[in-house]
């Protein structure tokens, strides 16, 4: 089988397509013919060794794959060859097989593409634990999403809106202010691409601040990080919550003196220490997703896809900061 995979601490160019043996599945496991690999910023982090997980090499990156059971190992139960399953699976998605753990999976729902199930588990499972968890969402909260034209920004925007709350989407562009738009972002703001000074800082501030109204924004959702963050923070309601979800522009240094003067909270997002540290919950929320997704609340955008030979070019256009939702990796 052919595997997209790293052997040396590099960026995307550095991967290789190389021809591997198949996997053999083992107590609690079962072989994933893999046909869809989304895309994820621990992508751009893990080949680079800047992620919180070091594989040993060489590995494939790809966390988060949908596909077909080929073959089942011992004691697994509730599944059989030639269902459709998705997992996450943290890396090891960028090839044609991969085997999985029983207990990660859970089955395609009836009429998914596997292009849209491999998209769901990590945007859509990580926005809901932060909205929910975290963020502790109520009906007619604000939500300031940064970055929400990406993959896990336009999950933030279809949940908050599927949980009653009003929207401010934060975008680099007016072409990704309109498919926030279409996601169901009330307002939009265009924050700047390069380099802010003072004044620039404090101009963005106030455009959040009269997007989000004169209450502020209950929740800020940040998946970008660097200097957008401070500006967010700024605009931020008594006793809201800001959620610390990824960086891709770079880690903040954020005056913590706001947070006395807002009385509120900095919270982090791990989603993948909590779907470890409490499984039962979890899937839970998976269910809780499935079922949005039958309602027609959320649909991940899957707005470009890859062969798997061309799977750099996708972690490359995503690190690029260039991808307006999921980029997704095809085996077929």
């Amino acid at each position: 089988m052919k595997a997209l995979r790293t052997h040396a601490v590099g960026g995307p160019e550095t991967l290789t397509l190389d021809e591997v043996d198949a996997p053999v599945p083992g107590k609690g496991e079962v072989l994933v013919d893999v046909k869809a690999c989304a895309i994820n910023f621990p992508d751009t982090l893990i080949i680079r060794d800047l992620y919180q997980f070091k594989p040993a090499r060489p590995f494939a990156p790809g966390g988060e794959i949908a596909g077909v059971i080929e073959a089942i190992g011992e004691g697994v139960e509730g599944y059989k060859v030639g269902d459709k399953v998705m997992a996450g699976i943290g890396n090891g998605g960028l090839a044609e097989k991969v085997v999985v753990n029983a207990g990660r999976m859970f089955p395609v729902p009836e009429g998914v593409p596997f292009e849209k199930a491999a998209s769901l588990l990590m945007t859509y499972g990580t926005t809901i634990h932060g909205l929910k968890d975290r963020g502790h969402i109520k009906p007619g909260d604000t939500v300031l999403v940064l970055g929400a034209a990406g993959g896990v920004g336009l999950s933030a925007v279809e949940l908050a809106k599927a949980f009653g709350a009003r929207v401010v989407a934060a975008v680099s562009s007016e072409e990704k202010g309109e498919i926030a738009r279409q996601a169901g972002a009330d307002e939009v703001v265009i924050y700047p691409k390069g380099e802010m000074d003072k004044d620039a800082s404090k101009e963005l501030a106030n455009a959040f601040k009269a997007a989000c109204g004169p209450e502020g924004a209950n929740i800020v959702y940040d998946i970008v990080g660097g200097q957008y963050s401070e500006p967010a923070l700024r605009s931020i309601a008594w006793e809201g919550k800001f959620l610390v979800v990824g960086f891709p522009a770079g880690i903040a240094k954020m005056p913590l003196n706001l947070t006395l003067l807002k009385s509120c909270d900095i919270a982090g997002v791990f989603w993948g220490a909590f779907t470890a540290r409490e499984p039962v919950k979890f899937r839970q929320q998976v269910e809780e997703l499935f079922q949005l997704m039958k309602d027609g609340k959320i649909d991940p955008l899957v707005s470009e896809t890859f062969p798997l030979e061309r799977g750099g070019e996708a972690i490359a256009k995503l690190e690029s900061r260039q991808a307006v939702g999921k980029l997704v990796v095809t085996m077929d």
